[in-house]
């Protein structure tokens, strides 16, 4: 849109449960394939650009911030950028090793193609050869628009080496995945949809209600924080279609292990991976031979959005069919 090359940030693990009990900040290319993303646009990973192209195009002395003014609002002097204020922010711009100068405030444009004239117009390249903001220039969740760019976003040889022989030693094909977003900070966040504070349009729920906020399917407690029942009922149903001979539980909490187990009576293998790796859950549930995840989530999202690129098959707890509420969620 504004004809500029995207310095691709590294992926922010959280370690803090293990050494070294800080944000780990992975290179994309460790997860993802870097070439794959330039199909679709030019890319530089931000490690080349800081070590090979900022000290020529960025010099220091010269290094900008780009925000919104209701973002500065934020800052103690109410006119910087809040750049490096907290986690994730203090800790990844130390990792790039920059420290900003000045901060550039705007208004009245968004990260739309809608306004690109005015994003040249205001930041001619010329003038502002490097744009840093303090986060991604597009509206999370990802909007209808964009999911289509999944496809770009190609796991890198390591992984699907590493992913590959979790499967096969492991899980018995056919296998089911499961997403089970039920931790205690999740369950606080479904509580605004029971009291009413939330609508159909919750977080990531756009995936399974629809886009349109004039039409969207009404969005469920069952949908954003299944019970134990709906779990059992939901993961029985989607073994016996698919013939699945294992299940395989990603989860941010409880994973019902031994719960899932007894109904099938010992006849399907049921598995976890320990230690849990969040981007090993992603590339294992997006290979399933289906998937069960929840509506509201962005974990749940990225799994979707791979599997439709792929063509493979997708549900939601309280919503079998994608599109259409499951019945009895909708008395």
């Amino acid at each position: 849109m504004l004809n500029r090359t995207l310095a691709v940030p590294p992926w922010i693990v959280y370690r803090h449960h293990s050494p070294p009990y800080t944000n780990v900040h992975v290179p994309y290319s460790e997860f993802f394939q870097l070439e794959a993303l330039s199909a679709y646009h030019r890319v530089v990973s931000l490690e080349d650009f800081m070590e090979k192209l900022a000290p020529k195009h960025w010099l220091l002395g010269q290094r900008k911030a780009y925000c919104f003014e209701t973002a500065a609002q934020r800052s103690a002097d109410k006119k910087s950028c809040p750049m490096k204020d907290g986690n994730p922010f203090g800790p990844f711009w130390n990792y790039a090793g920059v420290e900003f100068d000045e901060s550039v405030l705007f208004s009245g444009i968004s990260f739309s193609a809608y306004h690109q004239p005015q994003w040249m117009k205001k930041f001619p390249p010329s003038e502002h050869p490097v744009l840093a903001m303090p986060g991604a220039p597009a509206p999370f969740p990802v909007i209808e628009e964009h999911v289509g760019l999944q496809r770009y976003m190609v796991w890198s040889h390591r992984m699907v080496k590493e992913g590959e022989e979790h499967i096969s030693t492991l899980l018995t094909r056919p296998y089911v995945g499961i997403h089970l977003r039920i931790g205690i900070d999740w369950q606080n966040a479904c509580k605004l949809l029971k009291s009413g504070d939330a609508g159909p349009h919750f977080m990531a729920s756009p995936q399974c209600v629809g886009y349109n906020r004039q039409t969207a399917l009404p969005l469920t407690m069952t949908m954003c924080l299944p019970d134990l029942s709906e779990i059992r009922r939901a993961v029985k149903m989607w073994v016996k279609k698919t013939s699945a001979r294992s299940v395989y539980i990603a989860t941010d909490s409880e994973s019902h292990n031994k719960d899932i187990e007894k109904l099938f009576k010992g006849k399907v293998k049921v598995v976890s991976l320990q230690p849990d790796s969040a981007q090993m859950d992603l590339y294992i549930l997006g290979r399933a031979d289906h998937f069960i995840g929840n509506c509201v989530s962005s974990f749940t999202a990225f799994v979707k959005r791979e599997r439709d690129v792929h063509g493979l098959s997708s549900s939601f707890f309280g919503m079998d069919t994608p599109g259409k509420v499951n019945q009895k969620e909708e008395l």
